[in-house]
């Protein structure tokens, strides 16, 4: 058992290593023919004409960029050098493997600052919105779908799939505004603070008096987030558990007396949580490092998800390549973390020649 699995863990480490470089390949190769690339951001600027529209060229190659016309040609070549635009694109793709084989994400064109710096500075953000998002709705939904199991097509069942579709529906974006209106200080009542997770006098603040202030912050951003990652878990733990409900075992403990309770909790519990434990790796992994910038934007909170939308927009490409390739392998690994998963919950699951895959 342990061989087959060491086995299979080395597998899916080689594959790695082709899926990272497809990715990157990929996007490395339509970055050469997006317009408006950093080289001419800068060279925009000098002219003082600041983010003025541009066309044409990207920092990789292709049409003539107007923005360049009448430009002094040393100051152009000066701003290449600058960005590493005054090599080869095939050179600077390998130059890039080099550092990020080495873990090196490279610097910030516009931040001055590493990207390992920049995603350190903004994760704890992503991970207070993350890591309650995924706390709360996995300690209400798996209650909430074990009892809509139970109770399968009671009134009880009823009301409740209505309301969590109906809190599905509505995007986490315009709950965030309603929100906000509602409790923020918009038309009716302000109660909870518009902006950020800390309150500007925070460092004068006592330890219970900086986790209410915490806490405080939390509430509207988590609420516009976690609603609608209910209906998901919720369903899938109920639709789980019906499934075992159904199944033969359950009959056989019944027909021997065993109290519904003992059936539940003894019998049917760990099969159906199985699917729900082994995606709790990337739901927990994914749950901080996929920051949602409509949630961060609204609420004015400066985590990974504005990270990765400035970054595109002001084609910062060591930002955009060192994330994508940092929340890239991120995946994978989580992947393969969740695979290990199955055989933990479910020792019949053997990773031999066939499986795993």
């Amino acid at each position: 058992m342990n061989s087959e699995i060491l086995v299979y863990i080395l597998k899916r480490i080689l594959l790695m290593i082709p899926t990272l470089l497809g990715v990157l390949t990929l996007t490395f190769a339509v970055v050469q023919f997006v317009p408006g690339g950093p080289v001419e951001q800068l060279m925009l600027e000098l002219r003082g004409k600041g983010d003025a529209a541009v066309g044409g060229e990207s920092s990789g190659g292709g049409t003539t960029y107007r923005g360049r016309q009448g430009l002094d040609a040393e100051r152009l070549e000066q701003v290449k050098a600058l960005y590493g635009f005054d090599k080869p694109p095939l050179e600077r793709y390998v130059a890039m493997l080099k550092r990020f084989a080495q873990f090196d994400l490279g610097q910030s064109y516009y931040q001055h600052k590493s990207v390992w710096d920049l995603v350190m500075s903004k994760l704890p953000v992503s991970i207070s919105i993350g890591l309650w998002t995924f706390f709360i709705s996995y300690l209400i939904s798996i209650p909430l779908g074990i009892s809509k199991a139970v109770r399968d097509g009671t009134r009880f069942d009823r009301v409740t799939s209505t309301m969590i579709l109906v809190g599905y529906a509505i995007p986490g974006f315009v709950l965030g505004v309603l929100l906000l209106v509602l409790f923020g200080g918009g038309s009716f009542l302000q109660i909870f603070p518009l902006r950020g997770l800390t309150s500007d006098n925070w460092n004068e603040l006592s330890m219970m008096a900086k986790v209410l202030d915490y806490l405080w912050h939390l509430i509207l951003p988590i609420t516009a987030s976690v609603l609608g990652s209910f209906a998901v878990i919720t369903m899938l733990t109920k639709n789980s558990f019906l499934e075992e409900i159904r199944k033969q075992y359950v009959l056989t403990a019944r027909a021997k007396g065993l109290s519904e309770s003992k059936v539940l909790w003894k019998h049917i519990f760990r099969n159906a949580l199985i699917p729900l434990i082994t995606g709790f790796p990337a739901a927990f992994i994914g749950a901080f490092f996929a920051g949602s910038l409509l949630i961060e934007t609204l609420f004015s909170l400066d985590g990974l998800g504005l990270l990765s939308y400035e970054a595109v927009m002001k084609r910062d490409y060591p930002v955009v390549f060192g994330t994508l390739y940092l929340f890239t392998l991120i995946g994978l690994v989580t992947k393969l973390i969740s695979d290990l998963c199955y055989v933990l919950v479910d020792p019949r699951i053997q990773f031999g020649s066939g499986g795993g895959s």
